[in-house]
C-alpha cells in the first residue's frame, strides 16, 4: 500500500503575485483556506474554486487548486452549475459582501432553497473595497467610515438572517484573524452535505476605519481589572450551545436560536456555527430520486463525442417529447 500523501497548507499556494493592502483581512482567510484543505487532504484536481468581483475574489489566483474567477454577483450560478454538472467535486464558493449580498442576492437566496452540497465564504468587510470604499450591504445605517462623504443611508442587511431564511442547512460566522477557528469552520463547512455559508467578518484597513482590528479585538473595551474586552467571542464556548438539528421538530426552535444569536452586534458578537440542519436530502439527492443514473453518469462525465468528434448525443426521444 503506498503511504499516504503528507499536504500542508505550503502544498496549496501559487507563485501569482499577491496584491491586497498589507493587514487586510483577506490573508487570514486565505490561510485559513489553505489550512482547512491541507487538514482535509483534497486532491488539487478534485476541488474547484469560484469567485465573483472584488478583492475577495483574486484569492482564487493564490490557491493552487481550480480557479474559476466569475462576473459581479454571478458566483453562485456558475458554481451550481459545475457541482451538478460533476458531484463528485468539491466545490468552494469565494466573494465579497457586495457582490453576494448586493448583486448576487437573488442567487444567494436561491442557493439555500436548493442546498447544493457545496461551501460559500462571503468576505463580509462592510465597504466595496476595490472600487474605493463604498457602502456595502453590510455596511450599517448612519455609519460612516473615511471613505464615505456622508453617514450611511441605508439599513444594512444581515448575512446569517438571510441564509437561515433562504434555507441553507449550515450557517456559520468566521473572524479573519483568528485563523485556527475559521479554519475549523471551513473543514465543517465542507464536511457537511449540503449547503454551507460562512460569513467572515474581516476588516478592511483602507477604507473602513470603525471596524478595525482593533475594534474587533476590543482595544476601547476595558473589564473593572483594566484587561480589554475583545467584541468578538465563540458560540461554542456557551454551556448548552448546540446549533444543530436532531430531529425534524427542532427546525423552528434552532432556527430561532439561531436568529436571536445573530442580533447580537457592538458590544458582542458571536462567532461559530449558529445552524446546521443534516437531515434536508441535498438537490443532488433529489436529483438522483428523478434521475436514478444521475450520480453513475452525471453530465460532467457523459461522452458527448467519439474518436473522431462526431456527437454521440441521441436527441430523438428528448424531441418526441417536445412535439404537440
Amino acid at each position: 500500500m503506498a503511504p499516504e500523501q503528507i499536504l500542508t497548507p505550503a502544498d496549496y499556494q501559487t507563485d501569482v503575485h499577491n496584491d491586497w493592502c498589507p493587514g487586510c483581512g483577506d490573508f487570514g482567510i486565505l490561510k485559513a483556506l489553505q489550512m482547512a484543505l491541507s487538514d482535509l487532504k483534497l486532491a488539487h484536481d478534485n476541488v474547484a474554486l469560484f469567485s465573483g468581483i472584488g478583492c475577495s475574489a483574486k484569492t482564487v489566483h493564490y490557491v493552487s487548486t481550480y480557479g474559476i474567477h466569475t462576473l459581479h454577483g454571478r458566483v453562485v450560478p456558475f458554481a451550481t452549475g459545475a457541482k451538478l454538472a460533476n458531484p463528485d467535486l468539491e466545490v468552494i464558493l469565494l466573494g465579497g459582501d457586495g457582490d453576494g449580498m448586493g448583486i448576487g442576492a437573488g442567487h444567494f437566496v436561491n442557493a439555500g432553497r436548493r442546498n447544493v452540497d457545496m461551501c460559500y465564504l462571503l468576505h463580509d468587510n462592510q465597504v466595496y473595497g476595490l472600487t474605493k470604499g463604498q457602502a456595502s450591504p453590510t455596511l450599517r445605517l448612519g455609519l460612516k467610515p473615511k471613505s464615505l462623504p456622508q453617514p450611511n443611508i441605508n439599513e444594512a442587511v444581515n448575512p446569517i438572517w438571510l441564509a437561515i431564511a433562504s434555507g441553507a442547512t449550515f450557517v456559520a460566522r468566521g473572524y479573519s484573524f483568528d485563523i485556527r477557528h475559521l479554519k475549523d469552520l471551513i473543514v465543517k463547512g465542507i464536511r457537511h452535505k449540503g449547503y454551507a455559508f460562512i460569513d467572515v467578518l474581516q476588516p478592511c484597513p483602507t477604507y473602513n476605519n470603525l471596524n478595525t482590528k482593533d475594534w474587533y479585538g476590543g482595544v476601547d473595551r476595558t473589564g473593572s481589572d483594566g484587561k480589554k474586552l475583545p467584541r468578538v467571542y465563540k458560540l461554542e464556548e456557551i454551556d448548552g450551545w448546540d446549533p444543530v438539528v436532531h430531529t425534524p421538530e427542532e427546525t423552528p426552535e434552532k432556527q430561532l436560536q439561531a436568529l436571536r444569536s445573530a442580533l447580537e452586534w457592538d458590544d458582542r458578537i458571536p462567532l461559530g456555527i449558529f445552524y446546521q440542519n443534516p437531515l434536508l436530502p441535498t438537490y443532488e439527492e433529489r436529483l438522483e430520486a428523478r434521475i436514478p443514473s444521475y450520480r453513475e453518469a452525471p453530465p460532467a462525465k457523459q461522452v458527448i463525442a467519439d474518436a473522431e468528434g462526431r456527437p454521440t448525443a441521441r436527441l430523438q426521444k428528448f424531441l418526441d417529447e417536445l412535439a404537440v
